[in-house]
């Protein structure tokens, strides 16, 4: 998969079918360009803003080393290089009792989404072909799964076939919906994302109209 399915942009809302909760934003320090922030916004492309200048609503004050000073809705946030995306701004949704998920496809026409696994944040790209939710085994490692106490199993790769893991998840999160004891396959291959695949997909009745992919969970 090359780079620039990696920088694919999505656009995603949630609901639950109350009233609407104002949106949050998701924000990364990707790196830096001398004194400029390498910002990822919403999970989109990356952009490079200097000190003084703000994108999407995110001010840059100032940057130093790896860290830079941000701004939004008046309030200061410190971005570190390595971090997971800061979520910012979400009000009014109880965390993890949502039902709906409205993808928008993005670049290549991949529907992304950020998420988490375990409480920690990850990038998911849907995958309908995929039996279970995928990731590497530098995923399971950042996210804490102890994948090596998990079942030795083999998958299928451009090289043949390679050892992996299968593991079960505690929680598997986007936007403010949540799934529990989600079956997962750590492989020691490198992954641009984590895979978002059947075992998560199946919780849901799923329609896709044109650009949009909608998720209803399933009671």
């Amino acid at each position: 998969m090359d780079a620039r399915r990696a920088a694919a942009a999505l656009l995603f809302a949630i609901g639950c079918g109350t009233a609407a909760a104002q949106p949050s934003q998701s924000v990364a320090l990707q790196g830096m360009l001398g004194s400029r922030a390498l910002l990822i916004v919403n999970g989109g492309t990356p952009k490079s803003v200097a000190p003084g200048e703000a994108y999407q609503g995110v001010k840059v004050l100032s940057t130093l080393g790896d860290q830079a000073v941000v701004e939004i809705d008046g309030k200061r946030h410190t971005l570190r290089v390595g971090d997971a995306p800061a979520s910012v701004g979400a009000v009014g949704t109880a965390p993890g009792r949502g039902s709906r998920i409205v993808l928008t496809v993005g670049t290549g026409g991949h529907f992304m989404a950020q998420g988490a696994i375990n409480g920690q944040a990850v990038n998911f790209m849907v995958d309908t072909g995929a039996t279970s939710v995928a990731m590497s085994a530098a995923d399971a490692q950042r996210v804490g799964l102890n994948y090596h106490a998990g079942r030795p199993v083999y998958v299928s790769t451009a090289n043949g076939t390679a050892p992996a893991w299968m593991v079960k998840l505690n929680s598997v999160k986007v936007g403010d919906v949540e799934i529990y004891d989600v079956d997962a396959v750590v492989s020691p291959q490198s992954m641009p994302f984590v895979l978002l695949g059947n075992s998560f997909l199946n919780r849901f009745q799923m329609k896709r109209d044109n650009d949009q992919m909608v998720l209803e969970k399933r009671y």
